[in-house]
């Protein structure tokens, strides 16, 4: 099958092409939307990542291409018009859970470096000062962490904050009686926010969970609380979360994704102006620790992402069931 690979970086190819047995890939660095979807002429599938748009205009383009098949190496498919894909005949498969560990375990190095500030005493002693000022942190022991959402990303991380010595208080419409019986309690969102020196997020964006953190959320959490964002950057209103980094009522924010990435994100700007003033103000702030989407960003991921999207786009070709298919709920 004739493949065209949007948003594609070197790091992604190498492992593509290590798995791929049979499938003819063509490679295309630019994102997948309306203005770049013609380059998919010629092939049956396109494979988009999760900064990807491919909104009504571009599954009309891809249909006219002859494309009958989009898949996603990510689990998120909230960049895709799925009424528009499910009217125009093409299908939608992608990655659902790919090394859970490594976003839990980002998670977690996103608290510890904002917590003992071990970017600035890198820094700093780099340049010759051995200085403590301004370094304190605070144990993570006997501290309340809150997880909002415990599927399988946010119940590796409270497995993880357990071994701290943390209490862990979970919100999330099913519980998981495995997280219960580890001494994991169950709140109300409100009771998690209100409770928790820490909070991070493990949910995905849908409509009921888009700018879950915003101004009324953020009244409810504990004064000087640290938040932690894996997930989707929709879940937080940024705005807002800025306004409570200015007035100290958070006190930490840590965030591997940002609501407007698709501009920004896995790409070098560094000779550039970066024309997003909310992005440029969170970076300003000196306890803010931004990462670039990084999360999922290991050998074990890459591997697990090559493969099952390699398998879906081969289940597709043979007319095998699509155990990963994501479809339109009317």
């Amino acid at each position: 099958m004739n493949i065209a690979f949007f948003n594609t970086k070197t790091y992604e190819q190498e492992y593509f092409d290590r798995y791929n047995t049979h499938h003819n890939i063509n490679y295309y660095p630019v994102p997948l939307n309306e203005r770049t979807a013609s380059l998919a002429a010629n092939n049956e599938a396109v494979c988009c990542f999760v900064n990807d748009n491919i909104n009504a205009g571009a599954i009309k383009q891809l249909r006219d291409a002859g494309v009958r098949l989009i898949a996603l190496r990510c689990a998120g498919f909230n960049n895709v018009d799925l009424k528009s894909a499910s009217q125009a005949g093409i299908k939608i498969v992608r990655v659902p859970a790919y090394s859970p560990h490594a976003v839990a375990e980002h998670a977690v190095a996103l608290i510890l470096t904002l917590n003992r500030k071990t970017h600035k005493a890198y820094n700093r002693v780099r340049e010759g000062n051995f200085s403590l000022e301004r370094l304190m942190g605070f144990d993570l022991y006997g501290k309340t962490v809150g997880v909002i959402g415990t599927g399988k990303i946010g119940a590796i991380f409270a497995e993880i904050m357990r071994g701290f010595g943390s209490n862990v208080i979970a919100y999330d419409i099913h519980q998981d009686p495995y997280l219960l019986k580890q001494g994991v309690a169950y709140g109300s969102i409100e009771e998690v926010l209100a409770t928790s020196d820490i909070i991070s997020l493990h949910c995905p964006l849908t409509t009921e969970t888009k700018s879950l953190i915003n101004s009324k959320t953020l009244r409810i959490m504990k004064k000087g609380a640290m938040l932690i964002n894996t997930s989707r950057g929709g879940l937080i209103e940024t705005s807002d979360v800025v306004e409570a980094l200015k007035s100290r009522r958070l006190a930490y924010l840590g965030i591997d994704v940002y609501e407007q990435e698709e501009n920004v994100f896995f790409n070098d700007l560094s000779e550039t102006i970066i024309e997003d003033d909310l992005l440029m103000q969170l970076m300003s702030f000196p306890n803010v620790l931004i990462t670039s989407h990084q999360g999922f960003f290991t050998e074990e991921a890459l591997t697990q992402i090559a493969q099952t999207t390699l398998a879906n786009i081969t289940a597709f070709e043979e007319r095998q069931a699509l155990q990963n298919e994501v479809m339109f709920q009317k």
